[in-house]
């Protein structure tokens, strides 16, 4: 048992790869590190599509010398929406008035849910004597100009927040808010922590069928998608409501194909002395990550009876992986990726990584073939790959003999 375990332990010390080891490479370059505890490079999607899923193939190599790193996904620092505790509900006059229990960090936006349609108010928040603004909220959705319940404050940390909505006069003589029709308040992500999305795919040439504007936009595999961003002709200044849905279908024989649905919209306008003000240009759309074929994604946007919008490009973005590693060890490391069978690397500097450090940019120049690369590891017999079979092999045959060699021993009689 003790050589096997031996031979165990010989397999287990597989000798590290080698820069030859890797089909690509990628150089990076720090602008200044002065002060600097991490040097940070944004991946971008050649990374993904040509690194071995989860890109645990990934080494930095500088000076011969392997350089330890860790990979960071950009997100807030409270990724879900959380809820804001509706107090104190009761009409006052034509408004509607209520309290707004706060969580105890900072908090940008305010999403009310209000179960009612075709309306237009005021949102005059409060918090104690200060002011913190007085919002257009409204729903509009039968003229085809989408909805906007969103308070959209100066990042605040006030506990407390008083709310009154009041209806706007106009014309069209639009629904007046009830007290029943304030469902609940929630608190998404503060704008000063934004997620960061990077481009994996865009595309400037759209096609209309009919009533639909539809584009087809190639998705390599490994990439991942986390939204579509639409980008208007920057002289189109027209206020629209277009329902979109994104088809992403892998080339794989057999794979399923994932779809989601949402509103792109765009309302500028003054009603009743009051201006009306939104924007949304994005949908959120996860895919790609585990996709091991090419795909295709298809947008399709539905016009209706309007005509099509003058879109200048759609772009599939991921949030922004970043790769970071220690800032005094090397100003212009090596990337090495494409060498699938390789496993992850474990770093101490990975487990210790705060991402709240001191950093500096650094740029990665383009993908380019590692001009050192072998075709070993795929190519080459596994006896080859790892030399240490043989010797637990070895091992494991002159055990079973000593084996049987000691039980035969102890039957022979005395």
């Amino acid at each position: 048992m003790k050589w096997f375990v031996a031979g165990l332990a010989l397999l287990a010390a597989a000798p590290s790869p080698q820069q030859s080891d890797f089909r690509y490479q990628r150089q990076l370059t720090v602008r200044s590190a002065g002060a600097s505890d991490q040097a940070c490079a944004v991946l971008d999607a050649d990374v993904f599509s040509h690194a071995a899923p989860a890109l645990r193939d990934l080494r930095l190599y500088a000076s011969g010398r392997e350089v330890p790193y860790a990979t960071t996904v950009s997100e807030p620092a409270t990724p879900d929406p959380e809820p804001a505790r509706v107090l104190n509900l009761a009409k006052q006059g034509n408004a509607v008035a209520f309290d707004l229990a706060m969580p105890g960090h900072p908090y940008t936006d305010v999403e009310l849910n209000l179960d009612v349609k075709d309306f237009l108010s005021t949102a005059k928040v409060t918090a104690g004597s200060a002011q913190l603004g007085s919002f257009t909220i409204f729903d509009l959705t039968s003229q085809k100009l989408g909805r906007s319940t969103t308070l959209h404050l100066q990042e605040s940390t006030f506990p407390l927040l008083h709310v009154e909505l009041t209806p706007i006069q106009t014309a069209g003589n639009l629904h007046e808010l009830a007290v029943a029709e304030v469902k609940s308040a929630t608190i998404p992500p503060s704008r000063e922590a934004q997620t960061l999305y990077t481009s994996v795919a865009r595309s400037t040439s759209v096609l209309q069928k009919g009533r639909q504007t539809v584009e087809t936009i190639a998705l390599p595999m490994q990439v991942p998608v986390e939204r579509v961003r639409f980008a208007l002709q920057p002289d189109f200044h027209g206020n629209f409501a277009r329902r979109v849905t994104v088809t992403a279908r892998a080339a794989e024989q057999g794979s399923r194909s994932e779809s989601a649905s949402g509103e792109i919209l765009r309302v500028k306008m003054t009603r009743a002395g009051h201006e009306i003000e939104d924007e949304q240009l994005a949908i959120p759309f996860t895919i790609g990550a585990n996709l091991q074929s090419p795909a295709t994604v298809e947008v399709t946007v539905e016009n209706g009876d309007d005509q099509p919008l003058p879109i200048a490009s759609i772009e599939l973005e991921m949030r922004q992986r970043r790769l970071c590693w220690p800032a005094g060890t090397a100003a212009s490391p090596v990337l090495f990726y494409g060498y699938k069978g390789l496993p992850a690397p474990v770093y101490d500097y990975a487990r210790l990584f705060a991402v709240g450090g001191r950093q500096t940019e650094a740029t990665m120049r383009a993908e380019e073939p590692n001009p050192v690369y072998r075709e070993t590891q795929e190519k080459r017999p596994l006896t080859e790959r790892y030399p240490q079979l043989l010797w637990l092999a070895l091992i494991g045959v002159v055990g079973t003999l000593g084996l049987v060699a000691l039980r035969s021993a102890m039957k022979l009689p005395k």
